[in-house]
């Protein structure tokens, strides 16, 4: 999660929810609300057979570019699994595991139950991360625009520049500094 975002991490999430558990409700995290999130995370956390979450910050985004700092964040997750899946499922085109099976499936966030529950978890985790930010971070409006580039957000980067753990890369790349 946090593919299009100006600042932070991209934050990838594992799951393995195991056959007894309940995944009624489950659904792409962009189409929920952020209480339902929430309320899902924690089921999803303490019912799934395993879960990891992994993250990539901004400065490997600048240095690797999103794709590929996706990817890392994807293997981390993975890496953190408790129990090894037979079988990755990878919401979008790209299979980015060596050594693991694994299958990309294009908007598989709204089509497997699995990779809805793992996009839930992985952005609850960088919503959270997005808002204890907004401390250290004042004036770029975190709590509420999460990192993506609102107006209020764009106009705060301007004033104030940058901070740390603003994406530079994508930020120079766009122009939206100028």
């Amino acid at each position: 999660m946090g593919r299009g975002a100006l600042f932070g991490p991209v934050v990838a999430g594992a799951v393995i929810l195991g056959s007894a558990f309940d995944w009624a409700g489950l659904n792409d995290s962009k189409q929920l609300t952020a209480r339902r999130r929430e309320e899902l995370d924690l089921r999803i956390r303490e019912g799934a057979q395993a879960w990891a979450i992994g993250v990539a910050s901004a400065e490997e985004i600048d240095r690797l570019n999103i794709r590929m700092a996706t990817h890392l964040a994807i293997r981390r997750a993975v890496a953190g699994l408790k129990v090894a899946p037979r079988l990755v499922l990878v919401d979008g085109i790209d299979e980015p595991l060596d050594g693991v099976a694994q299958k990309a499936i294009v908007k598989g966030d709204a089509l497997s139950v699995s990779i809805a529950a793992a996009s839930i978890i992985a952005k609850v985790r960088r919503d959270s991360m997005i808002e204890e930010w907004d401390a250290t971070c004042p004036g770029f409006g975190l709590k509420e625009n999460k990192g993506y580039g609102s107006a209020a957000h764009l106009d705060a980067l301007r004033t104030l520049g940058p901070s740390p753990f603003h994406r530079k890369s994508f930020i120079e790349r766009t122009g939206w500094l100028f």
